[in-house]
């Protein structure tokens, strides 16, 4: 149903931009046709021997004044044609997102940084084949940042509530969701910076301080313009009344009134000029870039919301009863007047008769004493409201998945049917899953391949989405606020000199201490441990093990660990803690594959080992 429903909006989509091209085209024809007109009757009229008849003069107005008349029209179908354009891909990469076809899908750029962390490498949060690729429909700097930080930064069960109750109000709201993500989409490849911008905004008026500056640079505009219509008038009497012989270079000498205002002009500018090009330089981006958020943000507060979190997103966007898309146009419109300092000769009559520049800048510093302190929240607000939608979007495509249940004071991590959300549907595997309570340790063994890590990297993923706020990869799951910790992908380091060894020992040490932290806060810690300390022997590792998961239990975490070592099941001081669990697989001597694995978690400790039939299967043969 969600994935016919995406390529029926596809097709839909690719229709309509077929059609409007059909249009596009037809206008670029009339648009020829006119310009040719218009230029074969300004020929007719400059190369007539006489004097050229008023049809050459009709014909060049008319074909003119049309073409310039259609532009508009012909623009807005170009821009139409280009969003639905953008909505079929829209809908194309969501079909590619359901059969998680990770190579043909976008992989969105993301704040820097955050792909380093050992637990986002761990649970696949970033990059290609990620949650936050799954959740790829945020484009602007705020929203990527934001939803970054939810994967990242658990929430506590309040606003985690508070955000569930909005996804599941965005959740059906597809044409809102895509709207908002193809107005946003240009940000993607040219994200504008607006770290500059937000310190103008927030800052202190440079001109407005300056009160006595503001009435001087009104009144020397007016004196100027009085001083030349005044010169004006009087060279005109002058030329009519000049007497043979005088000359006529006289009469053009402006009035010493002008003269002196002119010069006061320039050494105005030029004294403070430094000033205002610094203010000015400040709004780095452009007048597109502040179009596309304006547009963005209009999606936004023109509906009523019942979830709370909406609903102060909507109020944010609202200052003094204007809405914020309508604020970023007037500031959008403000930087075109500030922009005619690029415009060469025209800048300067503007700058000298009229002091150009400081009363753009009044007008920038106006709007920044008005709507400046809202600024950072609205770019907020936006990447709030995307945060959500990215998550909406994760539980429209998804029906069948639960919102969890996350509790304080629950002792487990409880899930009924859970699956690991990067993995296509048709290949998923589900499980019921217990980790907890404090005191004992869920043992996940098995051969290779069987599964093991795939189980560690769902308990973790999940546990990410539900603190974020969105749906989980469940039938059902409670479990109690956490704060995680992996060592699942360990790597050495030629450069930093690091073994693989004392690069586990560094993970592990960092799990200690995070749960020594967790317990002194009265925090539960959620670990996944994936074949911890395998770069060292057998009988040392058992040691190790006993160790690490002795300190872990005793400080009140709750974790999974994953091992080959069936031995540590064994261990003593361990016994009364374990709870094991195993992967299995299937042999068919003599068949194609001869082994397969369903992938269900069984209790109790593996029974069977497949390493000596894997090195078979390769070509690694005994002797």
């Amino acid at each position: 149903m969600i994935e016919s429903t995406y390529r029926q909006r596809r097709d839909s989509f690719q229709e309509e931009e077929r059609r409007l091209a059909r249009i596009s085209l037809r206008f670029s024809i009339v648009r020829g046709i006119l310009f040719a007109a218009f230029a074969g009757c300004l020929l007719w009229v400059l190369f007539d021997a006489g004097s050229p008849p008023p049809a050459a003069w009709i014909g060049a107005a008319v074909s003119l004044l049309a073409f310039l008349a259609i532009l508009p029209r012909h623009d807005r179908i170009v821009a139409s044609q280009r969003q639905a354009g953008d909505l079929a891909r829209i809908n194309e990469e969501a079909l590619l997102r359901l059969a998680r076809d990770w190579k043909q899908l976008p992989v969105p750029s993301l704040p820097e940084g955050r792909h380093e962390l050992p637990l986002a490498r761990d649970l696949d949060l970033f990059g290609s084949a990620s949650v936050f690729q799954l959740l790829g429909t945020v484009h602007t700097p705020a929203g990527k940042t934001e939803l970054a930080d939810r994967l990242l930064n658990p929430a506590p069960p309040p606003e985690i509530a508070r955000r569930q109750e909005a996804v599941a109000e965005l959740a059906p709201e597809l044409d809102l969701r895509q709207q908002l993500e193809v107005r946003t989409r240009p940000m993607e490849k040219h994200a504008p910076s607006v770290d500059k911008f937000l310190r103008w905004a927030e800052d202190r008026s440079w001109l407005l301080a300056r009160p006595w500056l503001v009435w001087l640079t009104r009144i020397l505009p007016v004196l100027t313009i009085t001083a030349l219509v005044h010169c004006l008038l009087r060279f005109g009497a002058t030329i009519d009344t000049v007497q043979p012989g005088a000359s006529v270079l006289q009469s053009l000498i402006p009035s010493w009134q002008l003269g002196l205002l002119l010069t006061v002009n320039i050494t105005l500018a030029y004294v403070l000029g430094s000033r205002l090009l610094a203010s000015f330089d400040r709004l780095e981006a452009r007048q597109k870039e502040f179009e596309l958020y304006a547009d963005a943000l209009s999606l936004i507060p023109e509906r009523s919301y019942a979830a709370p979190i909406l609903q102060r997103i909507a109020t944010d966007l609202a200052p003094q009863g204007r809405p914020a898309h309508l604020w970023m146009k007037v500031l959008q419109g403000r930087i075109g007047l500030a922009d005619a300092r690029h415009s060469g000769i025209l800048h300067f009559f503007l700058q000298t008769f009229l002091l150009w520049d400081f009363h753009s800048l009044y007008l920038l510093e106006a709007w920044q004493r008005d709507a400046g302190p809202h600024v950072r929240r609205w770019l907020e607000a936006l990447g709030d409201f995307e945060a959500l939608s990215a998550l909406a979007g994760l539980r429209h495509d998804n029906p069948g998945w639960a919102f969890p249940r996350v509790v304080e004071g629950e002792g487990r991590y409880a899930a009924r049917g859970l699956g690991h959300p990067l993995i296509p549907e048709a290949r998923r595997v589900m499980n019921d899953v217990e980790v907890g309570p404090a005191g004992t340790f869920l043992l996940v063994t098995g051969s290779n391949m069987s599964g093991k890590s795939t189980l560690l990297r769902s308990i973790g993923v999940n546990a990410v989405l539900a603190q974020a706020g969105g749906p989980v990869c469940a039938e059902e799951l409670r479990m109690p606020p956490v704060t995680l910790a992996t060592s699942i992908l360990v790597e050495d380091s030629l450069a930093d000199g690091v073994s693989f060894f004392l690069a586990e020992l560094k993970r592990i040490r960092g799990v200690v201490d995070l749960a020594d932290r967790c317990h002194a806060k009265g925090k539960t810690l959620l670990y996944l441990l994936d074949e911890i300390l395998r770069g060292t022997n057998s009988q040392e590792r058992q040691i190790a093990v006993r160790r690490v998961i002795l300190h872990l239990l005793r400080t009140g975490a709750i974790g999974a660990v994953s091992t080959h070592d069936l031995q540590i099941a064994e261990i003593p001081e361990l016994q009364e803690a374990v709870r094991p669990v195993n992967f299995r697989e299937t042999l068919h001597p003599g068949g194609d594959p001869p082994m397969t694995f369903d992938y269900l978690m069984h209790p109790g400790v593996a029974t069977t080992t497949n390493a000596l039939l894997l090195m078979e299967l390769v070509g690694l043969k005994p002797e």
